[in-house]
This record gives structure tokens, sequence and C-alpha cells, in this order.
């Protein structure tokens, strides 16, 4: 347990630092590309720190050999989402509110676009419904529904790279960590850096995702609650190191782009894969899973649509999910 305890710590180290890296780099992919920064948060950087868990969520439904560790692949599919809309949006409002003064900030309002939040907001919440209607009935067809879901992700990464956007004065760039010294470092650097960082994080997720199984079964916990209430949060680990990192420099809207983005990924892409291997359909913990992101969108939704969100009122989404896993704790344990 010495060891394994130990891996945790130091694998949960690599992935800040790591993405410390790939923030940097990922924002100068950005500006290289000219894309803005609601755009490099929401396509490139999401699209990169989505790598681990959709690689998760791939070996257990495609590769998995039993139907047990196929299902553990349809609870992270579905608590992938979860994570992001509760614990991701919570430390986004904690880190706001704890560096509020470094940061000179007077009172706790983010500077984003709500409007392009609160549709974001609306997008998801219309795949997801479908997602989870569609594991509540059986019919012969269904596996190929996963390529509507495909298509789904496809046409929200051409509206956000199509759509226009503006970098704030708040958000200039910090100097690329591989060339320090360079006003514009070259292209050969930045893909070097973000690609490099990358790697890192998905090997040390990899390492701290097998630190947190062990950890269950040492626990004797089943293996369904860790698939839904312990691997998503590790797994989405490098979307909620992404969010502190931005916060801390003052630039929310790509801490908040790049939770979006990963959550319209794993609404589509991990949900397609698992209709292509699974019956895909849901039991009561699945259930309590969609029911609780659903209503946690509905009130974030709510939210960007009045405008002006103060960082405080993302706070208490984190008590979801901390209900989530008491009820499935307590179905799993009783």
């Amino acid at each position: 347990m010495l060891t394994t305890t130990l891996l945790f710590l130091l694998s949960a180290g690599a992935i800040y630092l790591a993405c410390e890296y790939f923030v940097n780099g990922i924002e100068w992919v950005g500006q290289k590309l000219n894309l803005g920064a609601t755009a490099t948060g929401s396509v490139l950087a999401a699209f990169g720190t989505a790598l681990p868990e959709s690689a998760v969520t791939f070996v257990a439904v495609i590769m998995g050999r039993t139907a047990e560790v196929r299902d553990i692949g349809v609870g992270a599919a579905m608590g992938g989402p979860l994570v992001l809309a509760t614990i991701a949006y919570a430390v986004v409002g904690i880190a706001l509110w704890g560096n509020r003064r470094r940061l000179g900030r007077t009172d706790m309002r983010l500077r984003v676009e709500d409007a392009r939040l609160a549709r974001d907001q609306s997008w998801f919440l219309s795949i997801f419904v479908v997602k989870c209607g569609l594991g509540l009935v059986a019919f012969a067809f269904k596996p190929w529904l996963g390529v509507l879901f495909l298509s789904a992700y496809a046409l929200y990464v051409w509206r956000e790279l199509s759509s226009e956007d503006t970098t704030s004065a708040h958000e200039v760039l910090e100097p690329l960590k591989f060339q320090p010294k360079a006003a514009s470092p070259s292209l050969v650097a930045v893909f070097a850096q973000t690609l490099v960082a990358l790697l890192v994080i998905a090997f040390a997720s990899h390492i701290f995702v097998s630190q947190i199984e062990t950890i269950g079964v040492a626990m004797h916990l089943p293996p369904h609650l860790v698939a839904l209430v312990l691997s998503p949060v590790a797994t989405e680990l490098p979307e909620t190191m992404n969010a502190l990192i931005w916060v801390r420099q003052g630039k929310e809207r790509l801490a908040l782009a790049n939770i979006s983005g990963a959550m319209m990924i794993q609404a589509t892409v991990p949900s397609a894969l698992a209709l292509f291997a699974t019956p895909w359909m849901f039991d009561a913990p699945l259930i309590a899973a969609g029911v609780v992101t659903s209503a946690t969108i509905v009130y974030l939704w709510l939210l960007f649509r009045r405008g002006r969100v103060d960082g405080r009122n993302l706070v208490p989404v984190g008590l979801l999910y901390a209900v989530f896993a008491l009820y499935v704790g307590w179905r799993f344990l009783t």
C-alpha cells in the first residue's frame, strides 16, 4: 500500500506539472493557428486532455472480454460528464475566490462569454438527454446510433472553429516554457512542448487511474463503485488541473471553454464507443448519474443565460457529486 500511495501522489504531481506546460503550449498553438481563446480551450485543449478517459472507455468496451469489464466502460462514459459538470466547475469557483486578491479582482464575476457558454450547456444537455434516453430502451439498431454521436461532435468542432472570437487583454500569453526568452517561439518548439506535456499527462493519468483501482481493490470496493465514482475523478483530473491553472492566471474563458469542450467529447465519443460494443442499458446508479448531471447542467444553463456569473455560484455544484457518491456507495455497500 505504501508503494501505491507513493505512486498516487507522484502521478498527481506529475499531472499538475505537465498541465502547466500543456496549457502554456496549447495557448501558443492556438495563437499560431489564429484561433480565439474559446476555440483553443474548447477544441484543442479539450481534445488533448480527453484522450486518457476516452482511452479508458475504448479499452473497456472494445477490448473487454467480459460483460462486467464492458460495463465499467459504460460507467466511465457516464461518470466523466458528471465529474466535469460538478467538480470541475466547482474548482473554477473556488480557484477564483482563492486568487481574487492576487488577480486584483474587486468581485467574483467571471469574465467569460455568458451567451456562448449558455449555448454550450444547451447543446450538451440536448445530446445528453438523448444519450440517457437510449439507456432506458432496447432495440436492434441502437449500435448504429453511435455514428450520430460522432457526427454531433464533428458539428460542434466545426461550429467552434468557425465562430468569431477575440483574446481579451487580460489573457496575455506567457513565454513558452521551452523557449522562455523568445518573444515569438518557433512552431517546432510550440508543438514539441505541447506533445511532450500531453504524453506525460497520458502516462501519469494511466498510473493515477491504476492506483485508484488498486486502492479500490484493497478496500474491497465493488468494481462498479470504482468505475462510477473514483475512476471518473481520476480521468478528468487533467481538465480540472487545466481549469485551476488558467483561473489562477485570470483566464476563465480558457478554463470554462476547456471544461465545455471536454464535456462535449464525453457526451459523444465515449458514448459512441459504448453504443458500438455494449447493449447500453442503464441500471439505477447510471440513471442517477444521468439525473444529477442533467440537473447540474440546467442550473449552469440558467446561470450563464442570466449573465454576469459569480464564481461563488459555481461552488455548490460540487456538492451534487458528493450526493451522488453517497448514493452509489450506499447502494453497493449495503
